[in-house]
């Protein structure tokens, strides 16, 4: 199985939005991508499709986060959400989007990327709790581990510490239970 990693622009919106309804079965997470890539609070954002055989069977969104409190500044990132379709799922496309995205975030200047999710999955990535850190998540996490960190710059963690603030269309109670 080849898989192409490309960035998403407008004309692949429908394409990045079928991708996440087949992988959740439901609009949740479509609609709120939808809501994400026409948030200006959420800029810059980086919004990629994997491609296999040309069609595209995962996507993942990345947005710009800050870290409130913090007494410099460190560019840091969320990634929300990452879909992968059901048919090629468990075949290492969810970790080719996120080691792309994080190459990607990383050449850009961002330092620090943050993920709500399973830590069995996303510590296969390199993410590590993000509370022993000091960083500290919009709203209150159950369970704890699910709040994640992955330093894109190898001095990044430890540096700074605060409450990290997202996105006014992913700033919602909802959004953040694992």
């Amino acid at each position: 199985m080849c898989v192409r990693i490309v960035e998403a622009g407008l004309d692949d919106l429908d394409a990045a939005l079928r991708v996440e309804r087949a992988a959740f079965g439901q609009e949740d997470e479509a609609d709120l991508v939808a809501s994400l890539l026409e948030d200006p609070s959420a800029k810059p954002h980086l919004s990629l499709l994997a491609l296999v055989d040309n069609k595209p069977l995962g996507h993942v969104l990345f947005t710009a986060v800050a870290i409130g409190g913090a007494e410099r500044s460190c560019p840091a990132a969320i990634l929300a959400p990452l879909a992968v379709h059901p048919e090629v799922q468990r075949r290492g496309i969810g970790k080719a989007l996120i080691e792309d995205g994080a190459r990607r975030l990383s050449a850009a200047g961002v330092r620090l990327l943050f993920v709500l999710g399973h830590p069995a999955y996303y510590t296969n990535s390199g993410f590590v709790p993000a509370l022993p850190f000091g960083l500290l998540p919009p709203y209150p996490i159950v369970p704890q581990e699910a709040w994640m960190v992955r330093a894109l710059d190898p001095n990044a963690v430890g540096t700074v510490a605060g409450k990290v603030s997202c996105a006014r269309s992913l700033d919602k109670p909802e959004y953040w239970r694992e």
